[in-house]
């Protein structure tokens, strides 16, 4: 090879080089994104679990939302007060406290407490259980069907299954909402943490059907709503309801209650 191939090849590097660094440039430009920086810092803040309980599709929708002022510094309910903080900080804003909720299971339903309708010998999954014959094989309709469709999916492994029925340690609970997702009796609810009195039914019907279903049943009789003296308790679709921003915590409900439903915690 003379110096005169080799001084054609060094030029054609450099020019394929020059072509090359120049498309590039160009491409930058077109295609360019703006970073903004506060998204990134708010990500990398961010628990990354993904879950939706914030009602965003994952931590980054939730990151730039934050970024752009549509959601508040302390929507993630996983990462709770020491999240909310950092995020306040790179936001220039106060965190205000974030009152602490768990998952709960409407249901007080245990295999001793209620009544079967007939044998179920499909897939151990509430969901495949919910499409059979009247969506369970108890004879309440409404209750948990105790496969554990709500364990399987807990990241934290809150929820246990005892005696076919599912129960919440809200010790452990980091508010996701998945299991309020997967259940296909809609029997799982955010409550406050702090809360004493809850209501552990979900059977819409009344009277002696759920007498005749399950002895942990609210038969929609009224007392528990006539006796609160806060007006924070009521009867809705045949089932007691507390509000809890009424709530007083004085326990008439619970006292009141010929079914003992309503259980202290």
């Amino acid at each position: 090879m003379d110096i005169k191939e080799i001084i054609i090849a060094v030029a054609t590097v450099c020019a394929i080089s020059i072509i090359i660094g120049i498309v590039l440039s160009i491409a930058e430009k077109i295609f360019h994104v703006d970073v903004d920086e506060k998204e990134v810092a708010v990500r990398e803040q961010l628990p990354g679990s993904n879950c939706g309980g914030c009602g965003f599709a994952g931590c980054d929708a939730l990151a730039k939302a934050i970024a752009q002022g549509n959601a508040p510094v302390n929507a993630c309910p996983v990462g709770g007060k020491s999240v909310a903080d950092k995020i306040a900080e790179i936001m220039g804003q106060e965190a205000e406290e974030l009152e602490r909720k768990v998952a709960y299971v409407k249901c007080d339903g245990t295999c001793d407490k209620r009544t079967d309708d007939y044998n179920y010998f499909g897939v151990d999954s509430c969901v495949y259980a919910a499409k059979m014959p009247g969506s369970s094989p108890y004879a309440c309709k409404f209750g948990c069907l105790g496969y554990g469709s709500c364990a399987k999916v807990c990241p934290v492994r809150a929820i246990r299954i005892i005696d076919k029925k599912a129960v919440v340690d809200q010790s452990l609970c980091i508010a996701c909402g998945k299991c309020i997702k997967m259940c296909p009796h809609d029997l799982i609810e955010f409550v406050p943490a702090k809360s004493t009195y809850r209501v552990q039914c979900s059977n819409l019907v009344k009277g002696k059907p759920v007498m005749n279903a399950c002895t942990a049943g609210c038969i929609a009789c009224g007392i528990c709503e006539k006796n609160c003296p806060s007006g924070a308790i009521v009867l809705e679709n045949n089932v007691a309801k507390i509000d809890y921003s009424k709530c007083t915590e004085c326990g008439l409900c619970a006292e009141k209650c010929p079914r003992n439903i309503i259980k202290t915690y």
